[in-house]
């Protein structure tokens, strides 16, 4: 669902905001319960996609079938080091279970580490061995940007764009700290919005701050709090009726 040229709370209504939203359920003590009716509050809701963890995804596309509502999953999540060859088989693993988007960390290390041939590579790697498999998956880089400084945020944008990703992201959510808007800002400005879109994710809590994200160049938002962050938007329009 396209977003209006101008963004703010009298243009946009609950339906685009919740094609703007990747519910997450990723905590580790998930139980299995917990992810089924996190996928039919994602149903209820009608967001762009659900995010599980890998060992959740057939349950999340068995759940989520028909109903309109993508099934994605993360790699190499939450710090990035696993290895190539395990990123890509996770990914290849993901997508047979029914992902259709995939959430891979970078190796932060090596991109700290100045070693931009290998990230390049390694997410290359990822998105044409998962492209290949299923044409329509759209790959999203983590960066885990508050471990970052601008200037690798920067290169990491340049080589997840380089290396054919959908979309860059600012956190796994689960480090020292989330979605700012000095980095979506940043994240925007340093990709090319006609081939890579920006991913905000981690401390999203509110409305508000999904809009202000959305201002500063997010097309997508990262968030748990779908009910809380629909219903106000409801509220909030129904008053302004």
């Amino acid at each position: 669902m396209e977003l209006p040229a101008k963004i703010s709370l009298e243009t946009l209504t609950p339906e685009m905001v919740a094609k703007t939203i990747d519910h997450a359920l990723l905590r580790p003590e998930m139980t299995i319960d917990e992810v089924i009716e996190g996928c039919r509050l994602c149903a209820k809701y009608q967001v762009a996609s659900v995010c599980v963890k890998s060992c959740d995804v057939l349950i999340a596309a068995k759940q989520l079938q028909g109903t309109g509502v993508d099934v994605g999953t993360v790699i190499g999540f939450p710090h990035g080091n696993t290895s190539t060859k395990v990123k890509v088989f996770e990914a290849l693993q993901a997508i047979d279970d029914g992902a259709v988007e995939l959430d891979m960390v970078l190796n932060i290390a090596h991109l700290k580490s100045g070693l931009y041939n290998e990230v390049r590579e390694e997410i290359q790697l990822i998105v044409d061995a998962a492209k290949a498999r299923l044409p329509n998956c759209c790959i999203k880089v983590i960066f885990e940007c508050s471990l970052l400084t601008d200037e690798e945020k920067v290169m990491a944008c340049k080589l997840s764009e380089e290396a054919g990703a959908d979309y860059v992201k600012t956190s796994t959510g689960f480090s020292t700290g989330g979605a700012t808007i000095a980095d979506l800002k940043l994240m925007r400005a340093s990709t090319d919005p006609k081939k890579t879109r920006v991913k905000a994710s981690g401390g999203i809590r509110t409305l508000d701050y999904l809009i202000e994200c959305l201002q500063a160049g997010a097309d997508r938002i990262g968030v748990s709090a779908t009910p809380a962050i629909i219903d106000d938007m409801r509220a909030r329009k129904a008053a302004l009726a």
